[in-house]
């Protein structure tokens, strides 16, 4: 489990490194999950330990989301001076991600569907 662990934070660094050094718009968490896949792809599936060590994190999955919660309740007030423009991007940002993702369902659906002509 301790190799797994190394091997999946290492990833998250070595993400966090190439993101801070090409000063991409990208998350360094999200480059290093792209560089885990594929040493998965490499390696042609995934191993027990990593499987296993994935499913624990995910078993504890909320608890990674206690500090953001403890951040909004910081700038809580902050947030009740700029409810409007927090409300509309919510609001606007889940109808887009809504439209996006039937759009995208849509055409994936028609690629795979014998064609009636």
């Amino acid at each position: 489990m301790l190799n797994a662990l190394t091997l999946i934070l290492a990833c998250q660094l070595a993400g966090e490194l190439v993101s801070a050094w090409g000063k991409l718009p990208v998350p360094g968490p999200v480059i290093g999950m792209v560089l885990l896949f594929i040493i998965l792809m490499v390696r042609g599936g995934i191993p027990d330990n990593i499987a296993q060590t994935g499913d624990g994190l995910l078993k504890h999955l909320s608890l990674l989301f206690v500090p953001a919660g403890v951040g909004v309740m910081l700038h809580f007030r902050l947030l009740g001076q700029d409810w409007a423009a927090v409300a509309a991007a919510l609001i606007v940002s889940t109808l887009v991600t809504i439209a996006v993702t039937g759009w995208v369902m849509a055409w994936l659906s028609g690629r795979g569907a014998p064609r009636d002509e």
